[in-house]
């Protein structure tokens, strides 16, 4: 079997950032640490230390790998055979709404990222994985941000498909997962729609900002004020792209203490002011028809 990387380190366009490769010794490249690697093993076996834990990965494996600089000694026996997609974190992130399976699921994901799947769901996830490899490539379509979007939101979702079925219960019950879980309960519940300080949630939990910043970086591999963000920018999002609001109102409704406090913090964490983000929106409307 012919192995393959489509790779662009310093990537410029999305199409440089969702890579699809076969070569396992590169999934702790530098390429990928803003990205998230999901792998399959097709034949064979392999074995990683990920986290500072040992893994191993036989047929109809799937592997998900958040935080792909963590992954060492990456050991495969001659017939092993792979196929993995990798994405920017960001971009997965945006895609789904904040109140959704991937909190908790990244948590367990990070503890353990294999998930074990029958012939039925490794053919599904394979489809996947063939899918968007066909169109990685095709960056003339007009709307390629939302249809590579749609494609890697089928995968996500089929892996959250698999993860539930054998892990009902995805956080233990001793204090650092109770203060987790209660954590991700008033993240998912819409919290940072207007709350956003790492002592608000603190004061909630009845813990310092210090024990709580500890907790959920040990736990997540993420602090604190990211998981916040990344929920209140899913929220500012769906504002943008569905309310009729104007910018200034969204602004107030998500208790911003000014409209150029609310643009700065969309440019940092969408990448665009809040007013291009709706302006390149109507142009690509307008131009469906």
């Amino acid at each position: 079997m012919h192995n393959y990387t489509y790779i662009c380190i310093m990537a410029k366009h999305l199409h440089e950032l969702i890579v699809f490769s076969r070569e396992v010794n590169l999934i702790n490249s530098p390429a990928f640490y803003d990205c998230v690697v999901h792998l399959i093993c097709m034949k064979g076996d392999c074995s990683f230390r990920y986290n500072d834990r040992l893994f191993t990965m036989s047929e109809n494996d799937i592997a998900v790998i958040s935080r792909p600089q963590l992954i060492t000694e990456i050991r495969s026996n001659g017939y092993f055979q792979c196929e993995y997609i990798a994405a920017p974190d960001k971009f997965l992130h945006n895609l789904l709404p904040a109140n959704n399976y991937s909190i908790q699921g990244s948590i367990s994901l990070l503890d353990n990222p294999i998930i074990r799947v029958d012939d039925i769901d490794a053919s599904r996830f394979r489809t996947d994985l063939d899918n968007i490899k066909s169109r990685i490539e095709n960056m003339d379509h007009r709307f390629y941000p939302e249809l590579m979007g749609s494609l890697l939101q089928t995968m996500i979702y089929d892996l959250f498909d698999f993860h539930a079925k054998t892990n009902d219960n995805i956080l233990t019950t001793d204090r650092v997962g109770y203060i987790t879980t209660r954590f991700f309960t008033l993240i998912e519940g819409g919290r940072p729609k207007t709350r956003r300080e790492v002592s608000h949630y603190a004061e909630e939990l009845h813990v310092t900002p210090k024990y709580l910043s500890d907790t959920i970086k040990r736990v997540t591999g993420t602090s604190v004020s990211t998981h916040i963000n990344n929920a209140a920018t899913a929220i500012a999002l769906e504002y943008l792209k569905k309310s009729k609001m104007s910018i200034s109102q969204i602004a107030d409704e998500m208790n911003f203490s000014s409209l150029s406090y609310f643009s700065r913090f969309c440019v940092k964490h969408i990448g665009i002011s809040p007013m291009k983000f709706r302006t390149a929106g109507v142009k690509n409307n307008k131009a469906m028809f």
